[in-house]
């Protein structure tokens, strides 16, 4: 049997009306939004299906609004009988990813991601910050431009090959992508409220490690990669200093990838809304599977791929 991996998106690929074909059609991604709604206090499915665009996109939203589109994508996936030996997720993802391996309840899912979209939404507000995505330069070169521009910016996402994202202060970050553009590069301004995985968010790991122990983290039931650290993570015996750590630390998923191929995974399955890390899979990782599902539309088309 081919070893599948559910990958689970990240913040910025959200958008008005995702996930409401799933919640339509299967009762358990009905389950979801009305998990999240009930932990949130208040009508997380409205403003994922309804909008307005600038409420969805408020980091308070839209972390809750695509966890629960990527748990309800995992519910449909369940109940079609696709199999998963692994789960990984991109940042945000990551919590939609310790929900689907048992390491916390879904309750516990929507309290740690309705804290730390709180806290980050706090310490966007109180920091001006900025993120780019370089495009075509390998992360080596983008780590030494960084060093070398003056002011605060940092590589945070390593994504692909020729992709990693910098974040830090809003002038640092814009010096930076001048350097880029003059080096014939794509630097591509995201739509984000400040500078995340960086030391700007740092006062938001300070709160938020607050509500995290408070919830109860169990042994996951396969295996879990971790963007900290790059690879599978073994030890779960500290998992709010981790989270609290993953608010202001790089997410290597270029590495995360290299240890996957390694242990053998042949589709990687990403879970939630568009289809960010599916791209980014199919960059990196030669001839392997890669395909999304969000609607209804790709769980046929996965269904059909996946035999």
């Amino acid at each position: 049997m081919a070893k599948n991996i559910f990958l689970f998106s990240g913040q910025g690929s959200q958008y008005v009306g995702m996930a409401k074909e799933l919640y339509d059609s299967c009762e358990g991604a009905k389950a979801v939004f009305d998990k999240a709604s009930e932990v949130l206090g208040y009508d997380i499915a409205d403003i994922t299906f309804n909008g307005p665009e600038e409420e969805l996109n408020k980091t308070l939203n839209s972390q809750p609004a695509i966890m629960a589109c990527s748990l309800a994508a995992f519910e449909a996936a369940k109940e079609k009988g696709i199999a998963f030996d692994g789960v990984a997720g991109h940042s945000l993802g990551e919590y939609a990813a310790m929900v689907a391996a048992g390491v916390v309840t879904i309750d516990d899912g929507f309290k740690l991601i309705k804290a730390r979209a709180a806290a980050m939404q706090k310490a966007a507000e109180a920091n001006s910050g900025a993120m780019y995505a370089i495009i075509g330069l390998d992360a080596a070169e983008v780590e030494k431009v960084c060093e070398e521009t003056e002011g605060y910016v940092v590589p945070v996402n390593y994504n692909s090959t020729v992709q990693t994202v910098i974040a830090g202060e809003t002038d640092a970050c814009e010096r930076a992508a001048e350097v880029f553009t003059g080096m014939k590069k794509r630097a591509i301004k995201l739509g984000v409220a400040s500078a995340f995985h960086s030391k700007l968010m740092q006062s938001a790991a300070d709160e938020f490690i607050e509500a995290a122990k408070g919830v109860t983290f169990s042994e996951p039931a396969v295996e879990f990669y971790s963007n900290v650290l790059g690879e599978k993570l073994t030890d779960f015996s500290d998992m709010p200093t981790l989270l609290a750590k993953h608010i202001v630390s790089p997410v290597k998923f270029t590495s995360e990838l290299a240890e996957m191929e390694k242990a053998g995974y042949e589709n990687f399955i990403e879970l939630g809304p568009n289809k960010v890390l599916t791209g980014l899979v199919k960059k990196t990782l030669k001839g392997k599977n890669a395909l999304n599902i969000e609607n209804a539309e790709t769980l046929a088309k996965a269904l059909e791929a996946l035999g």
